[in-house]
Parts: C-alpha cells; sequence; structure tokens
C-alpha cells in the first residue's frame, strides 16, 4: 500500500465523516448511495461503476428478480469476457427469489451462484452487501438494497459505500461473515438447490395468484379511476370550453392512456353524443371496449365500419375510411354529434378527415396524438397545431409519464450489429443479392437470436416486436426464426385488418389457451405499420434492426412495449446499432432533450443510466457507443433539422418563432442556429424568403452578427444588461448601474469590468485586423468620462426600426436566461466560472477582461495576467498522414485523469521546466483546467471548467516530434481542488479504456 494511497483514504475519511467542505478523491470517500434520478444517483450506476473496475466481487442478498438483474446483464457479459470472477449468495427467504434470475446468472461462466437455506438454518438472512475488490483495496455497499428493480433504481433506498485496505477492520468483519455464510452447511451450490426451489417457488405463486384472484376488491378500487394525466386534462379542457372555443388537442406519449383520457373527459362534461374516429377497424373494437369499461349501460356504443354499421347509438365508434363515403356521412345531421374526437389526429390534415371535419359542427372537435409534428402531406397551410386552434389540453411526453410511473419500465440496450451495410445501401429500392445475404445471413440471425435470449424478457414466454429496415428482410428473417424453432410472422402494408387482428391476437395470447387453429406467436416482423395504432399491451421485447430515422419514429417504436399489463414488469428493447449516419439521434429520443447540442448528446449515451426517470435503465455497449459518438461527430444536414424544428415550432406556437421560443420550448439550441447561419435574419431569409429579405439593413445585420457569436451564450451578463437598458433609455449612469447590478444579480460590477463591456459592445472584441475593421462601426454606445454610457443617434434610430430591434430584444432575452439557467450560481473560488460548465476560448477571454478574443492563439496553455489556463483535449483525433506520429503535428500528449483528484499533463514539446512557458504555468497564482472530449471540431470546441488546480510535481523527460527528434517536455501533476463528478469522468473515459483496464 502506497503512502499516497493512504492519504487519499484518510482525505476520503475527513471529507465524509469529519468535515463536508474538504476536497477529497471521490474514488476514496465513503458515500451515502441512493436514488435520486434528478441528480444522476442511482444504486444501479454505484454498483455498476463498481463491477467495472474490480479484480473480484462478492454479494449477499436475501432476493434477486429478473427485474433486478435484466439492467446488469451488459455489465455482467462484460466481466465474463474479462474472467472477473463473482461470488454470489442469496437465500430462500419467502421463496421471493426468482428461479429465471438465479438460473440467467449461473450461466455465466465467471459467477458462482449459492443459495442459503434459511428454513434449514432456521434463522433469518437479509443481508444486502456488496464486496468489491481492486488490489488492495476494498469498496463495499452496504444498506437496503435487494437485486430488484426497484430496489436498484427507484425505490427510497439507504446504503453507504466504505472504502478500506484489506487490512482494515470494517473490510476484514465483512468479508469474513461473508466467507462464513459462503461456506456454510446451509450454503447450497446451484445444482443442489435449484430444481426443488424452482418447483416450490412454483407452488408458492400459484397459491399467491389464487389469493390475489379471491381478495375482494374495494368499491374504490373496483370503480376505474383516472390518472394525474387524465384529471389535469379534464380540468384544462372544462376551462377551454368555457372560454368559448370549440377545438382542442391532447399531446400525450404512446401508452399513458389517451383512450381512457378521453372517455373520462365525455362522462365528466356530461357530453350525450360522441363519434370516436380511428383509421383502423380493429382501434374501433379495442376503443369501444375501453368506453364500455368507463360507462355504464345507460350510454349505448356501436361501431361503424369493418361490416358494423351502428349508426343510431349514443357513442359511435367509427373508421374515417367507412364514414368519409357519402353514404354514410349523409345519414347524419352536421350538428348531431356533441363533441367528436379523433384518434392519431396528426392524420387529421389528410384530406380523407378535412371532408368530415368540414361536414360536421359539433360542440368540440377534440384531437388525440403523441406524434403533433408528424403528418400525412406537406402541405404548409394543414397544420395540426392551427387545425385545433393552438388549443393544447395537456401535454405529456416520454420522459415526464416515466416521471409519473404511467408507462412499463424499459430495459435499453444499445448493441453493435454485425452488419456493415450502410443506412445508404439499406434504402435503394432493390438490393444487390450479395448486400441481402448480408442482411439475412445465418451469422446475423444467430446474433440476433443470441442476444433477444441472453437479455430475455419479463413474463412466461416472449412476446416480441422486431422492427425491420426493409420489406424483404422482415420476410426472410421470420422464415429463418422459424427454422430456428420461433414461432414467427412478417407483418406488412399489404396484410388485410382480418390477418393483423389475428397476428396481434396471437402475439398476445398466452400458452395454455392454444388451440390446433390458433397458436401463439413468439415475434412479429415488420417494417412499419407497427409505429402506431396497435395496442398490444402484452409484449414484453422490442428489437429494433434498422437505422434510426428520426426521434419521432424510434419513440412510436419503443412505445409499442410501455403499456402496462399484468405480469409485465418490464419490456427490454434492443437495439442493434450499425454504422449508421442518424445513430446520435437514439440518445436524443431517450432522453427528450431535443437542442442538438453535441455534448449533451455524447454525455447521455454514458450517463443516461444514472438520470432517466423511474426503474428504466439505458446501456449502450463500447462498439454501439463509439459508433453513436462518430455519428455525432459528423452530424449532417443540421439546416435541414433546423428547419424542421423551425416548422414545428412555428406550427405549434402560430406565428413566426424566434430564438427565444427555441429556447423555452426546448428546441435546437440557439448557439447551434447561429453557428450554421450567423444570424438568425439570415435564417429567416433562408425559410421565409421574400417576407424577410430587406427587413433590415447590411448595417443592422453586422450589430446582429457581432452580438450573436459575441454575448448570446450569456457566460456574463454585463453587456446584456447594458443593451436591456439602452431598450428604453438615452443614458445609463455608472453609479445606477452597479447598484442594479448588486440588486438584479447580487454582485458588484467593477468599472474594469464595465469598461471592458464597453470595449465589448463598441466592436472591439475581435482576434483579426479584418474582423475589426468588419464590426468597429457598429455604433452602438459612447464611455463619457467615466459618469455614465450614452447611447449613440445612430443606434437610437436603428431600434426604431421594427425588426431589428426585435431580433436585438431577442438576442438579449436568450441571452439572460442562459446566464440565469446556468452561470448565475455555483462559481468557485472568486472566480468568474462556473464549474463543469462549458465555455469557448472566447467566452474565457470575454470572462477575464480581455481586451480583444483571444481565441486565435490560446492553444494548450495561455497565461492572462495572474490567471493561466490549461486546455486539453482527451480524445486525439488519429494522424491521416502516415508519415506524421501526431495529428495536424500536433503531439499525443498523455493527459489524462489519475483519479477523482489527480491529472497527468504534458507540456508542448520543447518546453522544458526553465521555459519561459513553463514559468507561466508555474507563477500563476490562479490555475485553471479546461477539457474538452474531441477535437474533431477543434476550432469550435467548448471546454468544460474543470476548477482549479495546485501543481504537485513536475518533471522533464523526452518526446519525438513529427521530424523524429526527441525533445524535451515537462510533464506535471496536478490536483484539483474539487474532485471531479464521476458522471463526467465517465464520460471523458469513454472509449479510452483498454483491456480490463479504467481509470480510479
Amino acid at each position: 500500500m502506497t503512502e499516497e494511497k493512504l492519504s487519499e483514504l484518510r482525505s476520503g475519511f475527513d471529507t465524509a465523516f469529519i468535515n463536508g467542505t474538504l476536497s477529497s478523491n471521490l474514488a476514496y470517500k465513503p458515500q451515502f448511495v441512493s436514488n435520486n434520478h434528478k441528480e444522476g444517483k442511482k444504486v444501479l450506476s454505484s454498483i455498476e461503476d463498481e463491477l467495472l473496475v474490480c479484480d473480484c466481487f462478492q454479494i449477499s442478498v436475501a432476493f434477486i428478480t429478473k427485474g433486478g438483474i435484466t439492467p446488469l446483464l451488459q455489465t455482467l457479459k462484460e466481466l465474463e469476457k474479462k474472467g472477473i470472477p463473482g461470488e454470489i449468495l442469496t437465500t430462500n427467504y419467502l421463496n421471493f427469489s426468482e428461479p429465471a434470475a438465479l438460473e440467467k446468472l449461473n450461466e455465466l461462466q465467471n459467477i458462482t451462484l449459492r443459495m442459503y437455506d434459511v428454513e434449514a438454518a432456521d434463522e433469518g438472512f437479509h443481508t444486502k452487501g456488496y464486496i468489491f475488490k481492486k488490489e488492495e483495496i476494498y469498496r463495499i455497499i452496504v444498506g437496503s438494497s435487494n437485486i430488484t428493480s426497484a430496489a436498484l433504481t427507484s425505490n427510497r433506498e439507504w446504503n453507504t459505500r466504505l472504502i478500506s485496505t484489506e487490512q482494515g477492520e470494517f473490510a476484514q468483519e465483512i468479508v469474513k461473515e461473508f466467507r462464513e455464510l459462503w461456506n456454510s452447511d446451509y450454503a447450497l451450490e446451484f445444482e443442489d438447490f435449484y430444481e426443488m426451489y424452482k418447483e416450490q417457488y412454483k407452488i408458492i405463486e400459484r397459491q399467491r395468484q389464487i389469493a390475489r384472484k379471491d381478495e375482494i376488491p374495494s368499491i374504490e378500487k373496483y370503480k376505474l379511476k383516472p390518472n394525474s394525466m387524465q384529471v389535469g386534462f379534464i380540468t384544462n379542457l372544462r376551462k377551454i370550453l368555457e372560454a368559448g372555443e370549440e377545438r382542442a388537442l391532447l399531446i400525450s406519449a404512446t401508452g399513458t392512456g389517451k383512450t381512457y383520457a378521453s372517455a373520462f373527459a365525455m362522462r365528466e362534461l356530461g357530453f350525450k353524443r360522441v363519434l370516436f374516429l380511428v383509421h383502423r377497424g380493429q382501434l374501433a373494437r379495442q376503443t369501444k371496449k375501453s368506453y364500455e369499461r368507463v360507462f355504464d349501460k345507460s350510454v349505448s356504443m356501436g361501431l361503424l365500419g369493418a361490416g358494423f354499421y351502428d349508426y343510431d347509438k349514443d357513442y359511435v365508434f367509427a373508421t374515417v375510411q367507412t364514414l368519409n363515403r357519402d353514404e354514410h356521412l349523409l345519414r347524419y345531421n352536421p350538428e348531431d354529434f356533441d363533441c367528436i374526437i379523433l384518434d392519431e389526429a396528426h392524420h387529421s390534415s389528410a384530406d380523407i378527415y378535412q371532408k368530415i371535419m368540414d361536414y360536421f359542427i359539433p360542440k368540440l372537435w377534440l384531437g388525440m396524438t403523441a406524434t403533433p409534428d408528424k403528418r400525412d402531406d406537406r402541405i404548409e397551410d394543414r397544420n395540426i397545431y392551427e387545425i385545433f386552434h393552438y388549443q393544447i389540453a395537456y401535454e405529456i411526453r416520454l420522459q415526464q409519464a416515466m416521471e409519473e410511473n404511467m408507462l412499463c419500465p424499459f430495459h435499453y440496450f444499445g448493441i453493435s450489429d454485425i452488419l456493415v451495410l450502410k443506412d445508404k445501401e439499406l434504402k435503394l429500392k432493390k438490393l444487390s443479392a450479395k448486400d441481402f445475404s448480408q442482411l439475412v445471413s445465418d451469422q446475423r440471425v444467430k446474433n440476433i437470436i443470441e442476444q433477444a435470449d441472453y437479455y430475455g424478457y419479463s413474463g412466461d414466454r416472449v412476446k416480441g416486436l422486431i422492427f425491420c429496415s426493409r420489406i424483404d428482410e422482415s420476410e426472410e428473417l421470420s422464415v429463418k426464426f422459424n427454422e430456428a424453432g420461433y414461432r414467427t410472422i412478417a407483418l406488412n402494408g399489404n396484410a388485410s385488418e382480418n390477418e393483423r387482428a389475428k397476428a396481434f391476437e396471437r402475439l398476445a395470447m398466452n400458452e395454455e389457451d392454444s388451440t390446433e387453429e390458433m397458436q401463439p406467436l413468439d415475434y412479429i416482423f415488420s417494417v412499419e405499420i407497427l409505429n402506431e395504432g396497435v395496442d398490444i399491451v402484452e409484449v414484453n421485447q422490442v428489437i429494433m434492426l434498422r437505422p434510426t430515422e428520426s426521434p419521432i419514429v424510434f419513440i412510436q417504436q419503443l412505445g409499442r412495449g410501455l403499456r402496462k399489463a399484468e405480469g409485465k414488469e418490464y419490456v427490454v428493447i434492443l437495439d442493434f446499432i450499425g454504422n449508421y449516419t442518424n445513430n446520435f439521434m437514439i440518445p436524443i429520443a431517450l432522453s427528450g432533450d431535443r437542442t442538438y447540442n453535441a455534448d449533451v448528446i455524447r454525455k447521455y449515451v454514458i450517463s443516461g443510466n444514472s438520470t432517466i426517470p423511474g426503474a428504466s435503465t439505458v446501456h449502450f455497449d463500447e462498439i454501439a457507443k463509439e459508433k453513436i459518438f462518430d455519428s455525432i461527430d459528423k452530424i449532417k444536414g443540421m439546416r435541414a433539422i433546423i428547419k424542421e424544428s423551425y416548422i414545428s415550432l412555428k406550427n405549434r406556437l402560430g406565428k413566426v418563432p424566434y430564438l427565444i421560443d427555441f429556447y423555452e420550448h426546448g428546441e435546437v439550441d440557439p448557439l447551434v442556429i447561429i453557428r450554421e447561419y450567423k444570424t438568425y435574419q439570415t435564417f429567416l431569409e433562408s425559410v421565409e424568403k421574400e417576407t424577410y429579405i430587406g427587413e433590415i439593413t447590411e448595417q443592422e445585420k453586422l450589430t446582429l452578427e457581432y452580438l450573436s457569436k459575441t454575448i448570446l451564450s450569456g457566460v456574463r451578463p454585463y453587456e446584456l444588461e447594458i443593451l436591456k437598458q439602452f431598450f428604453n433609455q438615452e443614458e445609463i449612469s455608472v453609479d445606477k448601474l452597479q447598484r442594479d447590478f448588486k440588486s438584479e444579480y447580487g454582485f458588484n460590477i467593477d468599472l474594469k469590468s464595465i469598461k471592458n463591456a464597453v470595449s465589448v459592445l463598441q466592436g472591439h472584441f475581435v482576434s483579426k485586423e479584418e474582423e475589426y475593421q468588419k464590426y468597429c462601426h457598429i455604433d452602438i454606445l459612447r464611455y463619457n468620462r467615466g459618469s455614465a454610457l450614452q447611447r449613440m443617434q445612430s443606434y437610437a434610430d436603428q431600434l426604431q426600426h421594427r425588426e431589428f430591434y426585435k431580433q436585438l430584444k431577442d438576442i438579449v432575452s436568450v441571452g439572460l436566461h442562459r446566464y440565469k439557467d446556468k452561470y448565475s450560481t455555483g462559481k468557485v473560488e472568486e472566480s468568474p466560472f462556473v464549474l463543469y460548465e462549458k465555455y469557448s476560448r472566447r467566452d474565457v477571454s470575454l470572462l477575464m477582461n480581455c481586451e480583444k478574443d483571444l481565441s486565435s492563439i490560446m492553444y494548450g496553455m495561455k497565461r492572462i495576467e495572474d490567471d493561466v489556463f490549461i486546455f486539453v483535449t482527451y480524445h486525439k483525433v488519429e494522424s491521416e498522414d502516415k508519415e506524421k506520429l501526431y495529428p495536424e503535428g500536433k503531439p499525443d500528449y498523455a493527459d489524462k485523469f489519475e483519479n477523482n483528484k489527480l491529472f497527468r499533463w504534458d507540456s508542448q514539446i520543447g518546453k522544458g521546466l526553465d521555459s519561459s512557458y513553463m514559468k507561466d504555468v508555474l507563477t500563476a497564482k490562479n490555475k485553471h483546467l479546461m477539457v474538452t472530449k474531441s477535437d474533431i471540431k477543434s476550432k469550435k470546441s467548448s471546454y468544460y471548467y474543470m476548477g482549479e488546480f495546485d501543481v504537485v510535481d513536475t518533471k522533464e523527460a523526452q518526446k519525438t516530434n513529427n521530424k523524429g527528434k526527441q525533445q524535451v517536455i515537462t510533464k506535471v501533476t496536478m490536483k484539483m481542488h474539487h474532485a471531479v463528478r464521476e458522471d463526467l469522468l465517465r464520460y471523458f473515459e469513454s472509449g479510452l479504456e483498454k483491456e480490463g483496464e479504467t481509470i480510479r
């Protein structure tokens, strides 16, 4: 045991138990381990983190369920590959542990499983302990968490992670206790306990089921009640009607109960005659059944379509294809229905729906959809939001639905596909025989079946949907699955209504209900007809074998498994990720973050499992991660994505959106828009054409361009607040400005900062002479002898131009919102930087009150007065020039976190200890570390602010430059003032691990 490690252990103990303000290495600090996804904490993540870095592990828990081990399966498979041994001890206490879970663990070659027989031992057994050993250090989690889904992800659980050397009394006692239990006569080997326990479990489970059936439900439980979404929807719908509106839209994620919500609303609002429009007969029948559960016999219900003609019922459930025909439509008077409901209302812009909407005059048109931005046509004036008068009665997206426990939890696994075809090739109308054979090769089929079998499902048998990229692929894969012993069919657009209904019934049915005429299905293969309008609640496994075209389609397909059903604890989602252009859309869909900020997307791939709500989990294998990262680094068609987001927002708002609308509605990040177009005016000209061309002058456009690139990020409020006050004032007293800042922002702004802000607003904050000549005449303000800021007359005249004023106010509004949301709190050590927020080199220049933008000369190290900044790229791209050792002449610096506190950094080649370069680093009063993940887009890179550090060690070494010469280099060990957050460290390290090796 090195003295350095002992010191880390002592520091960790001091922070945890003596003084929480002391900084220490997280790897050696005892911690409280609980579930709180909003803070990025899950017991599951803590256990996974320890498993991935340990040399061996022991676990002793009373209960193990399939829902508990399923989210650990990808990690356990990695450990099996690496040969990391594990011992797991569980019990037959209350016959709670699930045999299928125990069998799955026993299949792993590196794990030994035993069961402690509490009946034979005549003692209780309720341990919950996880022991991880790496070298001479034990990390032990003890507390309340068994290996069950809720315990590891969502329950209120209290656990403690303690760190000890192998000589420590704490570790010795726990390990000794584990060994005593493990070696006890009552601890049975798998072969000795499994068959008997399995049989006993079956008997007990049958008794439990009988008992549940025998329970007399209370009147309240028996009576169907609306959930929180449905109550909120009814409340808002009542307000919309009271305001005199006659149209409303319910936007609700798949599986959250839109149909029941509408039924409760019809009941509570007292509508006597209701027409419910769907696009398929099977859906009409399903909807009628749901309504019958809510209403008593006093309301008559009937079907119109698929062979039924119940015109005169109180509630009519009709297919749009039938009602659209005059022979059926004209049997009704326009005012016959009090309310008309349109299911999957994103179809309502189509002519077949419009004909019906033009005919009827109900008191209320109610549209319901999970995908309001998905449309059947491209007619600009047929906007779904406009059709329903922009009256959104309620909106609940996937993330909120998971928060409120409305959906069945899912365990998503992003798995690398062995297929090498790219998405462009998959879209070809006709594939070559060679490419098609690869798509349906025996090797690919074997891999899919092995993964589906390994990750499994919840329930007695698999009831799965498999989404393919092509119809011919779905048909051939179905044949090959059948040859492998599965019962499957391919179901695509040419399937009749009856064929679809029969297929869905066969997938949902139980094994014991099978007959010679009707056999269960294990899987249905399809391309896209299952995306919407399919209500098979029993689906417990969804397999995706196609590129992700859009987040909307991804969520539609994911949503097929999210409905709750009896006997279904969770649904397994297997996404086979190939070398596809749009892989970056997968984390966008899962996270619900639509900003298209590349770094937000990357972080979710690494840390999404800690932040996803409820018992759901998200996992990507290492190759899949790299495929997604590669896609993120090469995001193409960003302008098309921005335009699509713009159209969606314009439709929703019923007006031209501005940058603040993108920000407030969580759409594409305004900074991404400006990076693509320089000004929002340029973007508006590209989408709205002559409506905006010529709306502002070239000089005004220049001002907007400069301010967009300089202050829109909102890293500080100085310039933004001055511009805000100049909207209504010609002169701002410096004294008043300082008082306003103290009142509004809680800190003092000194004269130096005010002077610097004036310089910035005068167009001086540039890095090149040509930029200075371009922007130095924007003429916004002058500094009047240190006592006041005066607005220039030419600028005051520009503010009279409506569009210029609007866009300038837009920049100020976004900048101030960003400042308040991201940069107003969390500053550390009297610096203007917020820990772990992102900053560009330009932002650093701005925050340090530099006279100009130093980006062009701010490379790996920059000294600014008493402060030095170290800029580090964690992943260096490889050199494409084989004659060069390093890419673009940049050395492969060995920059790396040794652990949560220590960072190893190499100086530039040729910079020894005595160089002025190193003296700038070592003598700076304040030393700051900035880190970015990748240098793929180094010219536009933003860096995480990791905080200040002290230099604890320096030594000279040698390194070969690109010309093959050995030169001096200084190796520096830095100690961070703040231990680096674990999720961020995981993010930086992702993709760097060698076999069996990562950082601690």
